[in-house]
């Protein structure tokens, strides 16, 4: 076991682990994260997704060896629940997310994608986004989402009031 030196969320975090660690588990275990989640192990699926340095990366396959001096963001340190990201108040707006599992890999992939380029097409959104998976298929919410979120990060939309809302009622059945 080694002594590891983490920059996560823009705190130095010592982590002790073997070499070839993956970085979910020092996050989930160690830091007691809860954005990234275990998905498939085999970086297929997108549950994962961190930030590091920029980019987006699925964090069930690097080592934690290979990210020392590295900045990691996760979905944990991304905004505050008073004050949303973009893209998560999107996402809030749009009611992209069912059961939300996926989300973190969702909004990270985004958040990586638009902040080098905002002013993306919707082919362009889809081919970032190409990869994550959704079992609930909320794949349109998803994509309204980042395209919404990509108009207000470059300009051409009003923030969104991401705040929290009762849910909408179901009409009753008429006989």
């Amino acid at each position: 076991m080694a002594r590891f030196i983490l920059e996560v969320d823009g705190e130095r975090r010592d982590i002790d682990a073997d070499a070839d660690m993956p970085l979910l588990y020092a996050l989930r275990n160690d830091l007691g994260l809860k954005g990234p989640k275990f998905g498939c192990g085999l970086a297929q699926c997108g549950a994962c997704t961190v930030i590091v340095d920029g980019n987006a990366t699925r964090s069930c396959v690097i080592p934690i060896s290979a990210l020392e001096g590295a900045s990691i963001r996760t979905l944990d340190g991304l905004a505050t629940p008073e004050g949303p990201h973009p893209v998560q108040a999107a996402f809030i707006e749009e009611e992209a997310a069912q059961c939300g599992y996926c989300t973190n890999g969702w909004i990270m992939t985004a958040v990586a994608g638009l902040e080098r380029d905002p002013n993306r097409t919707d082919q362009e959104i889809r081919e970032l986004l190409a990869g994550l998976k959704c079992r609930c298929g909320t794949h349109m919410a998803i994509l309204r989402a980042v395209r919404r979120a990509a108009d207000e990060l470059a300009g051409r939309r009003e923030p969104a009031q991401a705040q929290h809302q009762e849910p909408k009622p179901i009409r009753e059945r008429r006989g």
